[in-house]
């Protein structure tokens, strides 16, 4: 069984970084996925924050973009990591990564949840 597991997060003031991590236990066949991280406040909707295709492609949401930067660990694709500098209070919230495999060969589509990291930044 997989599960993806989340870490990094912290308490930072306003102008701070934190770096999440994003990584998996337990094993697969399947090798082509993409990962996505998202975050949700206790008020509101969960919230897409960034995305990595697994040819490369990254994708960011209008308030993470110029902040925050995801990217693939060479050694070990299987983890990614979101860089996150210039944090705001509005970054507060519980982060959680998704994978999510492709379909095709030893891929069937299946949809991994971690249990979330929080963030909190402080004014």
């Amino acid at each position: 069984e997989v599960q993806v597991v989340e870490s990094g997060g912290g308490s930072v003031q306003a102008g701070g970084s934190l770096r999440l991590s994003c990584t998996t236990r337990g094993f697969t066949y399947c090798s082509r996925y993409d990962w996505n991280v998202y975050r949700q406040d206790p008020e509101k909707e969960r919230e897409f924050v960034s995305g990595i295709q697994t040819d490369g492609t990254t994708t960011y949401s209008d308030s993470a973009k110029g902040r925050f930067i995801i990217s693939r660990d060479n050694a070990n694709k299987n983890t990614v990591y979101l860089q996150m500098d210039s944090l705001k209070p509005e970054d507060t919230a519980m982060y959680y990564c998704q994978r999510r495999d492709k379909y095709g060969g030893n891929c069937i589509g299946a949809n991994y949840w971690g249990r979330g990291t929080q963030v909190t930044v402080s004014s």
